[in-house]
């Protein structure tokens, strides 16, 4: 089989499955397999394909095919111009997050000091400590999430972040100029609609946010003020219809100047407050 006639096999495939961007998840799985990316398809498409790296692809895509989210299968994803490792025990980091850390880097200088609450695979930290300089500590409750974390600080050397393992603010230590977090916000009973890919495989633990799904705002709001440098920011995603009560958490909590930014489809993504 040509190199052509495996790749249109394999869009067939995903969209009988009813994978979405069948045709880009294809290629990106073609790339990983035949270590060719689309110069070189377009060059030897048409030629014969080594029948080992075919067998390598057809796993790939039969795992793709099975609702397996693209990133655990090739073991990486992007975010913030890196590369991140990630497995079934972190979520696979979003674009929309993206919106998070350029906001915090608005107002990071490089003796800052930075704390991201629910880390995960670390890519939020990371990328602050990348961008600013500042001195980053990632909070997580998962130790095979922070073990997914530290192989990312090693892969992007980064050496200005420190991981801890804490449920929320238990293990916790000094003060911080701010406070990120992207915490578990989807409600009990949405978690169970999910599309297959989420709910049958990204990690529970860090999607559910209780009944309400306003759980982990609560201690955010509550207990960050703990931790908080005078004047210091607590910058967070939510979910696009929660700024109204989350707003409410952080005014009650002493928060001034709250803001809600939107993401690139026009739905609330961020919210801000600085502590008073």
């Amino acid at each position: 089989m040509t190199h052509r006639q495996i790749l249109e096999k394999a869009v067939e495939e995903l969209s009988k499955a009813g994978v979405d961007e069948a045709s880009n998840d294809a290629f990106v799985l073609f790339e990983e397999a035949f270590s060719m990316n689309r110069t070189g398809y377009l060059i030897h498409g048409s030629e014969e394909a080594d029948w080992n790296r075919i067998r390598v692809y057809e796993d790939m895509i039969a795992k793709r095919a099975s609702r397996i989210p693209l990133q655990y299968i090739t073991g990486k994803a992007y975010f913030m111009g890196l590369v991140f490792n990630v497995t079934p025990d972190v979520l696979i980091p979003r674009f929309d997050t993206e919106i998070l850390v350029e906001e915090a880097l608005k107002y990071i200088s490089s003796d800052a000091n930075v704390l991201d609450m629910c880390t995960g695979s670390g890519c939020i930290a990371v990328s602050i400590a990348h961008g600013s300089g500042a001195k980053v500590t990632g909070a997580d409750i998962s130790k095979e999430a922070l073990k997914v974390a530290k192989t990312n600080r090693e892969l992007n050397n980064v050496t200005n972040v420190d991981f801890i393992n804490s449920d929320m603010f238990e293990a916790v230590n000094g003060e911080f100029d701010m406070i990120v977090s992207n915490p578990p916000y989807i409600r009990t009973g949405e978690v169970l609609k999910l599309m297959p890919e989420v709910l049958e495989h990204e990690p529970h633990l860090a999607l559910d946010g209780h009944e309400d799904g306003l759980f982990f705002y609560e201690i955010l709001a509550r207990d960050s003020l703990r931790y908080l440098k005078p004047s210091g920011m607590l910058i967070m995603e939510i979910g696009y219809d929660q700024a109204e009560e989350v707003s409410r958490l952080l005014d009650i909590n002493n928060f001034t100047d709250i803001r809600v930014i939107k993401d690139l489809a026009g739905l609330d993504r961020v919210i801000c407050g600085r502590r008073k």
